[in-house]
């Protein structure tokens, strides 16, 4: 009874997939003839207005007409704005065949908002690698992902990594300074405990994963470690598959001292040593904190530190201009960082 029961629980599990992928399938299906069809009228639209004389006055009059009559016959996908953006979609993206039916048109209509070619590129080609959703597009786009990876990468190598000519090096590549876990709602308070945190992470999992980037897999919460009759447990462990190796996770809710980076320096040893296998390659140690001396930090670490990074989180996303002081400032921080080493290496 139990075989056959199973049986027919595998036969409902087959019928099930068939229905879901067929289900999602029809919905990209209908989702990109939406983005060829903005993509004609565009084109359309683009042609006739290049009969004008005085193309800008004549291509406004020309679209407003337009959405005269289309909007009330086909309601408000149809309106002066949303012609516009067939417009420039059409300018941007001159052929069709190019058109990647992964895309939405939600999603081709934020990457048509974004000016600079290099960082719309980066977004079309980061959607498209790891399926995001619009909104999670919508969410990297407004968090900087492209800005903040520039800071310790340049821009070469950060789209090389994108259009899948090469595989990351270097954790810094990934990781990204500073975080931002604005999803996982935890409410302003004077302060809260690191448990708290943790869960907090677990309950959104898959949101933080997203935000610590590519090829990230979840191993371990509270990873018991036990030396001699000590035992210490590890926050988070995960394993990333593009640089080959373990990621171990520490959670500070306070300022970062020496004394965490030393008790991360003992995991990242431990993985070394006990878990990592010959062909992978060294554990990285990340220590996420509110607030950091970034002086304290290299002075307490090994001048050819390559696998401790301690970067700073933030519960709640800022506003644009916070963002763009924020990440000015970090850039500054690097800047000096590299001087400063510059200069070591002459004396």
């Amino acid at each position: 009874m139990n075989v056959i029961q199973g049986n027919i629980n595998t036969f409902l599990d087959d019928i099930r997939v068939i229905i879901d992928s067929a289900r999602s399938n029809a919905v990209r299906s209908v989702d990109f003839c939406r983005v060829q069809m903005y993509w004609q009228m565009g084109k359309r639209i683009f042609e006739e207005e290049q009969q004008g004389k005085d193309r800008a006055d004549y291509g406004s009059y020309l679209i407003k007409n337009l959405a005269k009559y289309l909007q009330p016959e086909y309601g408000s996908g149809f309106s002066y704005r949303q012609l516009a953006f067939c417009r420039q979609f059409y300018r941007l993206y001159p052929i069709v065949n190019a058109l990647r039916s992964q895309l939405n048109w939600t999603q081709y209509r934020m990457l048509i908002q974004i000016p600079d070619k290099d960082k719309r590129e980066y977004y079309e080609l980061e959607t498209v690698n790891n399926c995001w959703t619009a909104r999670e597009m919508e969410r990297q786009i407004n968090s900087q992902l492209y800005e903040r990876l520039l800071l310790s990468n340049d821009k070469e190598s950060v789209l090389a990594v994108a259009r899948k000519e090469r595989i990351p090096q270097s954790p810094l590549e990934i990781i990204k300074e500073p975080m931002y876990l604005e999803f996982l709602g935890l409410e302003r308070q004077p302060a809260y405990y690191e448990k708290d945190l943790e869960s907090a992470i677990i309950t959104h999992l898959q949101h933080f994963m997203l935000e610590l980037g590519q090829g990230f897999t979840f191993v371990a919460r509270q990873k018991r470690i036990l030396l001699e009759d000590d035992e210490f447990f590890a926050d988070l462990v995960f394993y990333n598959r593009l640089l080959r190796c373990f990621v171990v996770i520490e959670l500070k809710t306070g300022k970062l001292t020496h004394q965490d980076l030393g008790q991360l320096q003992m995991y990242v040893n431990y993985y070394d040593r006990m878990e990592k296998l010959p062909e992978e390659n060294s554990t990285i140690g990340i220590l996420l904190c509110t607030s950091k001396n970034d002086t304290a930090v290299r002075m307490a670490l090994p001048e050819d530190n390559k696998t401790i990074l301690a970067s700073e989180y933030q519960l709640y996303l800022p506003t644009q201009a916070q963002l763009i002081d924020e990440i000015n400032s970090v850039r500054k921080m690097v800047e000096e960082s590299r001087n400063f080493k510059n200069e070591e290496d002459e004396q």
